[in-house]
């Protein structure tokens, strides 16, 4: 089941925005080289369906040339979705959204797909893992969010627009979701997903495992420091959806081929 809307617009906007809070004791660069290996994870951009057309920036995943993954609390509610390749934004023709998803029940069925209208061809694609036995598994994430240390949380402040990944450790599994935490000692090069890195991948043996989601806190506050937990939509169970959904999106693409002629 999939809840579907199109957009087709030409307006360009730009944002910047960087990713994940990281480990003090590693320097930055090493996060920053590290999101470089990860070119499936695309930023993702457009407006909200607001009075204002609030703009928004997060992040994506291609898993073919004209589809990409992304979650959906992040295409809720907005008019436009572009995706960022080279510095070109590429206009997403087809939205779908996983019809079990709920605004208020943050973390569950979070995930969408979209439908470019041109292609993004890249020398990789992620295959979309089928694998139920994620826990204790050490996994990269990847996104465009902001940054920070794992001690001082997210700083709003930091914008440098470059794409950031790092590691973790998959430790329990809830429902939907995929679960790391954040420790001292887990992993070199440990990272916490924070704002704007929604929509990005986790990845275990190469192979896309998770859809950035959200981030829990037991103090309350949610700055992706030492204590808090990430979550991260779990692709082995969503993987038929996803097929099913590009099957039935590409019906609908025919269809608006042959109205166009």
């Amino acid at each position: 089941m999939i809840r579907i809307f199109c957009v087709i617009f030409l307006v360009v906007y730009t944002l910047t925005a960087c990713a994940g809070t990281i480990d003090p004791k590693r320097p930055d660069q090493d996060y920053i080289e590290y999101g470089a290996k990860h070119h499936c994870v695309l930023k993702l951009l457009g407006h909200m369906n607001d009075d204002k057309n609030t703009p928004y920036t997060a992040s994506c995943v291609m898993i073919d040339p004209y589809y990409a993954l992304t979650a959906a609390h992040v295409v809720h509610g907005t008019m436009t979705q572009y995706i960022i390749y080279d510095g070109i934004p590429h206009t997403c023709l087809i939205t779908a959204i996983h019809a079990d998803f709920r605004p208020q029940k943050m973390g569950y069925n979070d995930i969408a797909i979209l439908r470019l209208h041109q292609p993004i061809n890249l020398e990789f694609y992620p295959e979309l893992t089928t694998d139920t036995k994620e826990i204790s598994k050490v996994c990269s994430i990847a996104g465009f969010g902001h940054t920070g240390t794992l001690i001082s949380g997210y700083i709003c402040s930091k914008d440098d627009g470059k794409k950031r990944a790092g590691s973790n450790i998959v430790h329990s599994i809830d429902k939907h979701l995929l679960i790391c935490s954040s420790t001292d000692k887990s992993t070199s090069l440990e990272f916490l997903i924070c704002p704007g890195d929604s929509g990005g991948g986790l990845f275990i043996d190469q192979k896309l495992a998770g859809i950035n989601s959200c981030v829990f806190a037991d103090d309350g506050k949610t700055n992706s420091d030492y204590g808090d937990n990430s979550g991260h939509t779990r692709i082995s169970i969503f993987s038929d959806w996803i097929k099913t959904s590009q099957k039935n999106i590409e019906e609908m693409v025919q269809v608006i081929k042959a109205n166009i002629k």
